[in-house]
């Protein structure tokens, strides 16, 4: 059976690289070009070179991306923040009809019985915002992770196509 300092020293670390990303990645970007192609000095912390400009300028448009049959082009990233918005205004407009339907049978119960409609009015100031609250959470939280999907797999991409052997 092999310790654990067997396995360490069997895996030799790989030498550090000689320039950091960012340097790299400028210098692979001439500064010439740079604009034809919507690429701009400035470099994140991958070392992938930002891309600035309208859709047009950075690759296909909307509509074209829309009908791409093949799904190479990606237009989630473009449309998570409407998405967010529509979230936002169905949240909001559940939680008004729930706020105010809790609200109206808790004060018709009051007629017949009391302490139920009591109950149904206090729970419904209690929990419906929470509810709300929480929806809202969720909603973020999953259009996060998808936008953080398609990001992976455009920079995967990006990656593959730069590490290709011409």
């Amino acid at each position: 059976m092999s310790s654990p300092d067997d396995d360490a020293r069997a895996a030799p670390t790989p030498p550090p690289p000689s320039q950091p990303a960012a340097e790299a990645a400028r210098a692979a970007v001439p500064d010439a070009d740079a604009g034809s192609r919507g690429v701009t000095d400035t470099v994140d912390d991958t070392g992938v070179p930002a891309l600035v400009g309208d859709v047009d300028d950075i690759g296909r448009g909307f509509l074209s991306a829309l009908f791409d049959i093949s799904f190479t082009t990606f237009i989630t990233r473009r449309l998570a923040s409407a998405f967010y918005v529509v979230g936002l205004i169905a949240i909001g407009i559940g939680f008004i009809a729930a706020f105010l339907g809790g609200l109206i049978g808790g004060i018709r119960s009051l007629w017949w019985n009391p302490g139920g409609g009591i109950a149904l009015i206090v729970s419904t100031v209690i929990v419906a915002p929470i509810l709300a609250f929480v929806a809202v959470v969720v909603l973020r939280f999953v259009i996060e992770s998808v936008v953080a999907l398609i990001a992976i797999a455009e920079n995967t991409e990006r990656t593959a196509q730069n590490t290709r052997d011409d």
